[in-house]
């Protein structure tokens, strides 16, 4: 009796090795943006273990390094970047400090989600009186429902060559991933489709993806060249443009401050300004990709009809 009593601490301790052991064996990721996390997580399921650098609300061009941020990096056995520039003033210095040879650009757990995207916007030439030009065309391209599907395609052969154990789930995962696409793609270009054409104005040029799917046109901005904080001069070019044409829509973003939009729309007469998501958690309830399009293309609409519909046209 005594000594099957002295039998229970080594059952338990034998269990709790196994589901430390279990734990471990998941393929630690490491993405930029949450919107990488959360596809990761849609074709590596329980297999993956992801954790995303940048918040949701946060402006991807900008993200302090951390050093809690080289440590995941240091432990990674797959590391997703946006590429073309998007986090170049960032990435480079973590990826060096982790002294992870595994993760490194070239190597069998790095992988670039820009791969085989068709990219817009490639600069013809480069010049710094164009502002922050990206060299290589519009990183945004995520917020493009159809190009995410290219993003998955991307991950999943990271995954299988990190993991080639479990390829065929990876594959199966991405094509359920795919299917879920293109059905909500369906439903959301249909919801889009009254307001094909519209005219609007953007903070930032970060939508010009989003933008070609879904049939509006972004026609002026309130930065006077990327990157540069919106000036007097600019808002009053704004300002006559919009009243000039009619225009009532500013879709900004979460991270830029709102004094500038709100300016807008208030001399231009039922201005409005809609704040879309530019990420996977930018608000509480934008829990996957596929809630982002779901969010964005309900805000846009709802603003849509506020404003009259189709100003612009």
């Amino acid at each position: 009796m005594k000594k099957s009593f002295r039998l229970i601490p080594m059952v338990i301790l034998v269990t709790a090795m196994i589901a430390v052991n279990g734990a471990r064996a998941q393929i630690q990721v490491v993405t930029t943006l949450q919107d990488l996390r959360s596809i990761t997580e849609s074709i590596g399921g329980e297999l993956v273990e992801v954790f995303a650098i940048a918040t949701g609300y946060q402006d991807p061009h900008f993200v302090d390094p951390k050093p809690s941020y080289i440590l995941k990096l240091s432990k990674a056995d797959m590391f997703v970047t946006v590429g073309l520039d998007l986090e170049s003033g960032w990435v480079p210095p973590l990826l060096e400090s982790s002294r992870n040879a595994e993760i490194l650009r070239g190597a069998v757990g790095y992988v670039d989600a820009s791969e085989n995207v068709p990219l817009l916007e490639v600069p013809t030439s480069i010049s710094r009186e164009g502002g922050d030009i990206h060299i290589f065309g519009n990183p945004h391209y995520w917020l493009d429902p159809v190009r995410g599907k290219i993003i998955a395609e991307n991950i999943c052969r990271g995954l299988i060559r990190v993991d080639p154990e479990h390829e065929k789930i990876y594959r199966q995962n991405l094509k359920i991933f795919r299917e879920e696409i293109d059905r909500k793609l369906t439903e959301w270009v249909r919801r889009m489709l009254p307001f094909k054409g519209t005219k609007v104005v953007a903070y930032h040029n970060a939508w010009p993806y989003f933008e070609q799917r879904f049939g509006f046109q972004v026609v002026e901005f309130l930065e006077p060249k990327p990157g540069i904080p919106p000036t007097a001069s600019q808002l009053a070019k704004v300002i006559e443009t919009m009243k000039r044409e009619g225009l009532k829509i500013i879709i900004s973003s979460p991270y830029f401050r709102p004094q500038s939009a709100d300016l807008v729309a208030k001399n231009v007469g039922g201005g409005i300004v809609v704040t879309l998501a530019t990420s996977v958690g930018a608000e509480e309830e934008i829990v996957t990709y596929m809630d982002l399009f779901d969010r964005n293309t309900q805000f846009l609409i709802d603003a849509l009809e506020q404003a009259g519909g189709s100003a612009g046209d």
